[in-house]
């Protein structure tokens, strides 16, 4: 099983990011796929979680109207579109992939790193 992110890098506040993480070796259409962020410093936070379709969506409040999900389901992969960025955006980004039901399986990417910055 694996999780790779890539998209993240250096960007001057106001502007855009789009981040990408690709599923490998699970049925990723059967998963709940979210990202998260931590910080230097500061626990892992929650981003953004889409539903199995990409018909239901979630945003933590401090993205929400600047940050859009998305997922390609042919693709096994996840987006995160980040737009308006701010210095406290600044963070490692990680993909979470989780099973539906009790089982608890949930999967973990490495991580990306987005640096806002002037």
């Amino acid at each position: 099983v694996q999780l790779v992110e890539s998209g993240g890098g250096l960007v001057r506040p106001g502007g855009s990011l789009s981040l990408s993480c690709a599923g490998s070796g699970f049925t990723f259409s059967n998963y709940y796929m979210s990202w998260f962020r931590q910080a230097p410093g500061k626990e892992r936070e929650f981003v953004a979680a889409i539903g199995w379709g990409g018909g239901r969506v979630d945003y933590a409040d401090s993205v929400t109207g600047r940050f859009t999900i998305s997922r390609d389901n042919a693709k096994n992969t996840v987006y995160l579109f980040a737009n308006s960025l701010k210095p406290e955006d600044t963070a490692v980004y990680y993909c979470n992939a989780k099973l539906a039901g009790p089982s608890g399986v949930q999967y973990w990417g490495q991580g990306t790193q987005v640096t806002v910055s002037s």
